[in-house]
């Protein structure tokens, strides 16, 4: 049975039966996810002065939209031996080597077997290898393994059950130690794992359903096409934006993030549930960021991380509009489904692509923006919706007879 082939009403039974995990398939993953972490915490340098700190699970199967059949696990190993974000990136093949090398070591006492992925880089990022086991697993299961500088301290745990933010010298540190867009990003594991898997069920199974569509429209080409994780977002902002609803339908939901996909050249996503403008270096970051070409979609956790660029977002956008007419995408009458009412526009006076329009935002105005998007910490979206002429002039407040300034956040 295919998603777009699947009449708009029996969405949800679609995801029920086909998309989601079964809870045996469930149990043996996280028994052997238990197993390996088990081991990263008491055999890896065991007689070494490095010290495991914690072990995070990250990914689909942490965050709780893993797709049906695909077994795949992401463990973050976070060091003693890091004290700062630079000094992961200089000993990250040595941490990898010995990880590897204990593995090997311990296949036998521990009744699993690993087959390890050759990276094809000098100094690669994770460690990639499949674990089968007789006792313990149908089919194998595949892990990354990430060594990472533990720079939200170890009792992160206790900072997200009581909601605070990390402290805003994290994120000045990491602004300048980076070098590449998200390096870093292992060291927030924590916190883009809970962003997603602290959202309603009926979200995550729309996640899932995104992720398929993702997956079989585009396959061959998913290493040019925009990253899974970026999708993934784009979906809660969709809903978000589409009023929270945990009772939403399925078809809209699924139609809005097309529609977003396929307005891919104006898109600017980001959230202050982690980071803000109240610091100035993080300020000052964040207009830079924001002020790039478009799409933009800013990782809630890493906010060095931007999803967007470097990526065939025209071949995906084509995918999208082929899906709109669809039986997936089709009411019960024939008519399309509609999507929800999001508005995409451009942010910082930037020009657009496609529309043709350029534009100068009163700062005044734009400092206003700000204060008011701090003061509710989800994602906002600034814009400017052109009337009738097509710029305003820097200091001038825009009037209504050339542009009304709209603040579109979530709730």
């Amino acid at each position: 049975m295919s998603r777009e082939g699947t009449p708009v009403h029996d969405l949800d039974k679609f995801i029920t039966e086909f998309l989601q995990p079964n809870r045996h398939f469930l149990e043996q993953v996280n028994k052997a996810v238990d197993t390996i972490c088990s081991f990263l915490r008491d055999n890896c340098f065991r007689n070494s002065p490095i010290k495991v700190l914690k072990v995070v699970k990250g990914g689909s199967s942490a965050k709780g939209t893993a797709l049906r059949g695909r077994s795949d696990a992401d463990l973050v190993v976070f060091l003693s031996c890091f004290s700062q974000f630079t000094e992961q990136g200089n000993m990250r093949a040595e941490i990898i080597s010995e990880i590897r090398a204990q593995l090997e070591a311990c296949q036998q006492e521990r009744e699993f077997e690993v087959k390890f992925e050759i990276s094809k880089w000098e100094n690669p990022r994770v460690l990639s290898f499949s674990l089968t086991s007789q006792t313990m697993l149908d089919q194998s299961v595949d892990f990354d393994v990430l060594p990472a500088f533990d720079a939200l301290g170890e009792g992160t745990f206790c900072q997200l059950v009581l909601d605070s933010r990390p402290s805003p010298q994290v994120y000045v540190d990491l602004i300048h130690s980076y070098s590449n867009a998200g390096e870093y990003s292992p060291c927030f594991t924590e916190l883009q794992r809970n962003f997603i898997s602290s959202r309603p069920t009926k979200l995550k199974s729309l996640i899932r359903l995104v992720k398929h569509w993702y997956q079989q429209r585009c396959p061959g080409r998913m290493g040019s096409l925009p990253p899974q994780h970026g999708l993934e977002l784009l979906t809660v902002y969709a809903w978000e934006q589409g009023g929270c609803d945990c009772q939403f339908s399925m078809a809209e939901g699924f139609r809005t993030v097309l529609e977003l996909v396929r307005q891919y050249r104006q898109l600017c996503v980001y959230w202050t549930v982690n980071y803000d403008n109240e610091n100035e270096t993080v300020r000052d970051f964040l207009k830079l960021q924001l002020q790039k070409p478009r799409p933009i979609i800013l990782d809630p956790a890493d906010p060095t991380g931007n999803l967007g660029p470097n990526a065939r977002w025209d071949l995906l956008a084509k995918e999208a509009v082929a899906c709109m007419s669809a039986p997936c995408c089709m009411g019960r009458d024939g008519s399309p489904i509609q999507p929800w009412p999001v508005k995409v526009r451009d942010l910082w006076g930037s020009r657009e692509e496609g529309g043709g329009m350029s534009a100068v935002i009163d700062w005044q105005c734009l400092a206003w923006m700000q204060e008011e998007g701090a003061r509710r910490p989800t994602v906002y979206l600034w814009a400017i919706e052109e009337l009738s002429e097509l710029s305003c002039q820097q200091g001038s407040m825009p009037g209504s007879a050339s542009f009304v300034c709209h603040i579109y956040m979530g709730t």
